[in-house]
């Protein structure tokens, strides 16, 4: 198949949005939105820090949990990518990156189909987390799968209505920290093959307190997305959190969700009696502040699209050294 070139029509006419032909390699990697998968693996790293600080590490389950978590948000992405193509979420006038559905970069049901194929390879993955973790895992992994498929299809994608920012902090935040370490304290305590319920030692409080933090910022991830997006989502009846609460209320949970990523290392350090190397995280405070900067001061396509990035960037950078600030006193 031929490369093709991408052309977006903008508010002050034609523009291309990429200087060079685009093969099908590419196209798909567009349609992976690599950029978006620290939203994904740094809270299965924070988890995994969590279990080694509480002497609970188990590689086989850590690994199967970031293979998986990753598997979803690719899912997620493809569904999103088709979804908002077939629902003319996805106009011309979009300042986000291209996506490969409505750009005419792939057919449509060569996107449906590559999203059924990341589920299903989740949920190969997510059976032999399930023999590990049992019910609790069964539950939550068919949630977060089918959570992201209804993100922006079925009869009604929550997405539309305001939901998409409490889908994140849930699925993408408490969730994927706990049953990160979950999986892996029950096989280290072993609590046997498929247990029905949450066997005790499985979540303690201080691990839910922690995913607090992945809960924030992955959420400000989205924030940022919708806040870049509001007066098309709003145009093609797209009513995300941000078309709802405008401008200045989506900037106050922005910058919300920062200060309760930023609130929790303090309190697992005073509150749960952690090393002060829990702190670690605050050392990307000015980042976070540059990005904050940008996001409560700027509307257009290009500045918020750099501060999308950064924020994956922030989020990835939070999660080593909240992992480091845990395991090296570990090791040492």
């Amino acid at each position: 198949m031929q490369p093709q070139r991408i052309y977006r029509h903008h508010r002050n006419g034609l523009a291309m949005t990429a200087a060079t032909d685009v093969s099908q390699a590419e196209a798909w990697l567009m349609a992976a939105r690599p950029q978006t998968l620290p939203a994904g693996a740094a809270p299965v790293l924070m988890g995994v820090a969590l279990a080694v600080a509480g002497g609970v590490f188990a590689p086989a389950p850590a690994v199967a949990a970031l293979v998986g978590a990753l598997l979803i948000q690719i899912g997620t992405n493809f569904a999103n990518d088709y979804f908002d193509a077939v629902k003319g979420a996805d106009t011309a006038d979009r300042q986000g990156f291209t996506r490969v559905t409505a750009g005419g970069l792939i057919p449509p049901r060569r996107v449906k189909l590559a999203t059924a194929v990341a589920y299903g390879l989740a949920l190969l993955v997510g059976c032999y987390l399930v023999f590990v973790g049992g019910v609790p895992i069964l539950v939550l992994g068919l949630a977060s799968i089918l959570a992201g498929v209804l993100y922006t299809g079925g009869p009604y994608p929550y997405g539309y209505y305001g939901l998409g920012d409490l889908f994140v902090f849930v699925f993408f935040g408490l969730a994927a920290v706990t049953g990160t370490y979950y999986v892996q304290a029950v096989a280290s305590l072993e609590a046997g093959a498929f247990p029905v319920t949450l066997p005790r030692g499985t979540l303690p409080p201080d691990v839910l307190v922690a995913s607090l933090a992945a809960a924030g910022l992955t959420t400000a991830i989205l924030v940022v997305n919708n806040v870049r997006d509001m007066e098309t989502d709003a145009d093609a009846g797209k009513d995300t959190l941000a078309v709802m609460l405008g401008y200045t209320w989506s900037r106050v949970e922005f910058v919300t969700m920062l200060a309760l990523a930023y609130a929790v290392p303090v309190v697992l350090w005073l509150g749960f009696a952690y090393t002060p190397g829990v702190l670690l995280p605050l050392a990307t405070v000015p980042l976070a502040v540059l990005v904050a900067r940008t996001v409560t001061t700027q509307t257009a396509g290009d500045p918020l699209n750099a501060a999308l990035e950064r924020t994956g960037q922030l989020l990835a950078l939070y999660a080593v050294l909240f992992a480091a600030g845990l395991v090296v006193p570990q090791v040492t």
